[in-house]
């Protein structure tokens, strides 16, 4: 079943063992993001994994919201959320959308069967004080005293609780495990809480909330969730997880239940994949909110000009393992700068302009040159392009003073317009401060876009539009936020002053004015450039034309 555009990793070993020994007939995955900000790139190595594994397996993939904590969670999110699975996967979620929320009533009368069966209590010990209680990682933790409560008491607590009696803090439903446990999530961890906050779905119906830990493994055995893939960080869990099923459910079968596998999480240099940081960068104003195109998010990629195939590109070369590593973010811009080598039309920009006079064209004519929009591939047809008397040209391609091996437009000098006339300089205007304001060339207009008559040889070849028929625009140059390979936890420490310029004033082919957000092109040696989904006229950078970064091969 191996899928050359998707390398074979652990978890399908996993998969591909448990449909081979019968213990399961049917994957069934699952993506659960928490609706408090919106989704990163680290996130797409977490649906790329779930998602593909169903796919590759002709299972089912659910999205399902992880709303079990009202303070931050907002419909905002969700939908976002929602929109970045359909971006980047191409398709619904094909077992379904579900919510958290739906199995509060599930997960609240599984408690009260914990009660009953004494493996769950109500304890009155603060949040401080289960600290002091629960030990360290070399000596045993301490029981509370309230461990041992009858289960009538505990009944009674927890319906108060849930009656909305107590106040936020007075008291927690804990599981009833080992103290002594040597893992720190095995001893009496907290299972629920009291949270007098208006849910996103619910509103003021439910007062108390079910902690993750308890809730997931809930939701995944209701759901029928086979392979429940999620990140290292929560390996230590997995014993929890096991123990809800295990005590929850009467006697659930491996057939009949979810089991935890972890990879490692996505790490990408040069950026922070904490949506807390992330969240703290855009009510800080130091980006231009969740979808500012340096910022990881999925939105931000998105309006960046990255592709779904690109980033899925750079996760699969990334890899799918347990071993934690950094992944330059180079490999990223490679994957995207390979696509667009093959896909983007070719389009001209000129980003400084500076006026070139052909003096002996004539006056109020036009000549159309034949473009390609893509010198590899023909299939993407050609364009005309207008030659007038005055044109624009990059104020860098033009040299007064010419270092060594300059072979743009300098005093005496020939240069080849790309696809066109081959000019000469003849005169150099300035205004009264010294600054040149207009170049006066002539063409060659024997030569057309063919070899001069005489054979000569014209070295540089450089790009131009005739001023009469050109849009003005604004392009927005992006580098990465932050200057440091690894960020940490001081981020703001790290911040790129430089991260972003805006030039204003860039002239574009005409028929830019017809692009769209979504379609990408190439800017003539400058580099890669989209349309800004938010504001008119303006193009963001993709990625440059050339980097020195060179991947390791997926297949090594």
């Amino acid at each position: 079943m191996e899928d050359k555009n998707y390398p074979a990793n652990f978890i399908h070993d996993i998969i591909e063992k448990d449909l081979a020994d019968g213990i399961i007939s049917e994957i069934h995955t699952r993506f659960p993001p928490e609706p408090n900000g919106y989704l990163h790139i680290g996130s797409a190595k977490a649906i790329r994994i779930n998602h593909e594994a169903a796919k590759r397996y002709n299972g089912l993939f659910n999205l399902r919201y992880d709303d079990t904590n009202p303070e931050r969670e907002e419909d905002e999110y969700v939908k976002s959320i929602h929109e970045d699975i359909l971006w980047f996967t191409g398709e619904e979620p094909s077992g379904g959308i579900f919510f958290g929320s739906d199995y509060f009533t599930e997960c609240y009368e599984f408690a009260v069967k914990l009660i009953k069966n004494q493996k769950a209590y109500v304890c009155d010990l603060s949040n401080e004080q289960m600290r002091e209680y629960r030990g360290t990682l070399t000596q045993p933790g301490k029981e509370s005293p309230f461990r041992n409560r009858s289960v009538e008491e505990n009944l009674e607590l927890f319906a108060r609780m849930k009656n909305g009696e107590f106040p936020n803090g007075k008291c927690t439903l804990r599981a009833k495990i080992d103290m002594a446990s040597p893992n720190m999530n095995m001893r009496d961890p907290a299972i629920y809480r009291i949270n007098h906050t208006l849910h996103h779905r619910q509103g003021d119906k439910w007062c108390i909330y079910p902690l993750y830990d308890y809730a997931h493994s809930i939701q995944d055995a209701l759901e029928k969730i086979t392979h429940s893939c999620c990140s290292i960080e929560f390996e230590n869990h997995r014993p929890l997880y096991d123990w809800v099923v295990d005590n929850v459910f009467d006697n659930p079968g491996r057939e009949n239940r979810p089991c935890q596998f972890e990879f490692a999480r996505l790490n990408m240099s040069h950026t922070v994949m904490s949506k807390r940081y992330l969240r703290e960068l855009v009510e800080s104003g130091l980006v231009d909110g969740w979808d500012d195109p340096r910022m990881p998010t999925l939105c931000g990629l998105r309006r960046r000009g990255y592709t779904p195939s690109a980033i899925t590109d750079f996760l699969d070369r990334a890899g799918y393992s347990k071993a934690q590593s950094v992944v330059a973010v180079d490999m990223l811009e490679h994957c995207m700068r390979e696509e667009l080598n093959e896909t983007a039309q070719r389009k001209i920009a000129v980003t400084e302009p500076l006026l070139v006079t052909v003096t002996n064209f004539p006056e109020n004519e036009s000549k159309t040159f034949s473009i390609a929009n893509h010198p590899g591939n023909a299939e993407m047809g050609r364009r005309e392009l207008p030659f007038t008397k005055q044109i624009y040209i990059e104020r860098d391609d033009f040299s007064e003073n010419p270092p060594p091996k300059f072979h743009r437009l300098k005093p005496g000098g020939e240069v080849r317009f790309m696809g066109g006339y081959i000019i000469k300089l003849e005169e150099i205007i300035k205004d009264s401060s010294g600054n040149v304001t207009e170049l006066l060339c002539t063409a060659d207009l024997e030569t057309g876009n063919g070899v001069p008559a005489d054979g000569r040889k014209v070295k540089g070849t450089i790009h131009w539009l005739s001023a009469e028929n050109c849009i003005d625009a604004t392009i927005m140059q992006y580098d990465r936020l932050f200057t440091a390979e690894e960020v940490g936890d001081n981020y703001s420490e790290h911040l790129n002053k430089d991260s972003v310029k805006k030039v204003t004033g860039v002239k574009l082919e005409e028929s830019l004015k017809y692009a769209k957000p979504g379609e990408r092109f190439q800017f003539v040696r400058i580099g890669y450039f989209t349309l800004d989904s938010k504001h008119t006229n303006v193009f963001n950078s993709i990625v440059g034309l050339k980097s020195s970064y060179k991947p390791p091969s997926m297949y090594a």
